[in-house]
């Protein structure tokens, strides 16, 4: 699991458009991480319209921005285009990402309890640490906070 301050364990994953992406691979630049429960949803779709409106400001950072929920890559895709996200996202049915950043939890929803994604978000640097993580993520400006962190690195 990663640990702030430590480097973040290897993976791999499939992402749109139908890539794959492995962390290794991305050495050299920022990593900005942001798990979130359900493409097309309210909060989802906020979330990352507020990262694609900032991500010019990411780039210049040298930073990379990767979206991951549990949907399939089809409904990555749909919600990629729909809202012009210019980063990728992640499918992570089998949480195997969502494992190494501890991001499945217990939650409630109209009294009822199931096991899904905490809205989260990490940075890791160039080096592939762990430098600052995001957890019970409050949508409402969040991508600025992520950005002066990212600025800081």
């Amino acid at each position: 699991m990663a640990q702030p301050g430590q480097t973040v364990p290897d993976f791999e994953a499939q992402a749109t458009p139908d890539q794959t992406v492995r962390l290794s691979d991305l050495k050299g630049k920022n990593i900005v991480i942001y798990f979130y429960p359900k493409d097309h949803t309210p909060g989802c779709t906020t979330e990352g319209q507020d990262f694609r409106d900032n991500y010019a400001e990411f780039e210049k950072l040298n930073t990379l921005v990767f979206g991951v929920s549990k949907d399939s890559l089809k409904t990555h895709q749909n919600f990629k285009a729909k809202h012009s996200f210019p980063f990728e996202l992640i499918t992570d049915p089998d949480e195997v990402v969502c494992r190494v950043f501890d991001v499945i939890k217990l939650k409630k929803l109209y009294g009822k309890e199931y096991v899904g994604i905490e809205r989260s978000t990490f940075l890791i640097d160039a080096e592939g640490v762990l430098r600052k993580e995001w957890r019970k993520v409050k949508v409402k400006g969040h991508v600025a906070e992520v950005l002066e962190a990212t600025k800081a690195l």
